[in-house]
């Protein structure tokens, strides 16, 4: 499956955030807590340089709580600062402010002692927000803002520029646009990112992700693709096999009673994008 797809622009991108790390104090990075491994763009640790960073793990109301927690606890315990959100609804963004500035009181003493003796006493800590397409980057900062300073949408490419947005006098964020990398490490890698929309569909074929989809739900979630399409999930069925089934179960039919696989594959995807079928965490600690 050819699921390669790197915009001239984020070649701009990439550069531009490597001018913008200069002149910001920490560096966020936004995953997807379904996700946490495939939505990291590798490129980010070397382009932040020292800067502290802090993980938040975006679509958690989506995600396993209990992988959830597993995963904040391992990347606390190598030093990052971490926070569990819902762009969406808000839940877990209040406490952003008061863990980076706790972040940064701990991890920049010496900087911030420097800015009293020069004077910059009350200078605001700027922070950059990273993250691969669709992961709620935008959406994110809207709430910590409590204003829509920053474009947001349910589609990957909707930032296309660095945005400033100021919170408080304390605080300020440079949105930036979501970025990729030129090569996917594994076909894995990719599917994950296709699954969750931050590969934009146009560029896949719909059936084949949405079946590669259903392979692995029948491994992860059997009861869960039983449930919500009250159909049998077989060990041993193929996800296309699931996907023609579950669209025989919906009443998708076309001439001669051939199944519309096309309609059902958007459908099955949709849904598991919108967290419909459960709360799935596709990585586990333990695997990688």
């Amino acid at each position: 499956m050819n699921i390669q797809w790197y915009p001239g622009h984020m070649t701009k991108t990439r550069r531009q955030m490597e001018e913008d790390v200069k002149f910001v104090d920490m560096v966020a990075e936004v995953v997807d807590a379904r996700i946490p491994v495939s939505s990291r763009n590798p490129d980010i640790d070397s382009m932040v340089a020292d800067r502290p960073r802090m993980m938040i793990f975006n679509r958690a109301d989506q995600a396993d709580p209990q992988q959830t927690a597993r995963w904040l606890a391992d990347f606390r315990s190598r030093g990052y600062a971490v926070l569990e959100t819902d762009a969406k609804t808000g839940r877990g963004v209040g406490q952003f402010s008061s863990v980076v500035k706790a972040a940064i009181k701990s991890a920049l003493k010496d900087k911030i002692e420097g800015w009293r003796v020069k004077g910059q006493v009350g200078r605001p800590v700027r922070v950059m927000v990273v993250g691969v397409p669709n992961v709620g980057k935008s959406t994110l900062i809207n709430k910590i803002s409590k204003k829509k300073s920053a474009k947001a949408g349910d589609r990957p490419g909707v930032t296309r520029g660095k945005q400033w947005v100021r919170v408080d006098s304390g605080l300020e964020l440079l949105d930036t646009p979501g970025i990729l990398w030129p090569k996917f490490e594994d076909e894995t890698t990719g599917l994950h990112l296709a699954f969750t929309g931050a590969v934009k569909d146009e560029v896949m074929d719909s059936e084949a992700l949405a079946a590669a989809l259903m392979d692995l739900l029948r491994d992860r979630y059997p009861k869960a693709l039983a449930e919500r399409y009250r159909m049998d999930v077989d060990r041993d069925a193929p996800g296309w096999k699931l996907l023609e089934r579950a669209g025989r179960k919906r009443g998708m039919l076309v001439s001669g009673g051939e199944v519309d696989t096309e309609r059902m594959a958007k459908v099955l995807l949709d849904e598991f994008r919108a967290g419909k079928l459960g709360r799935f965490t596709l990585e586990m600690l333990e695997e990688v």
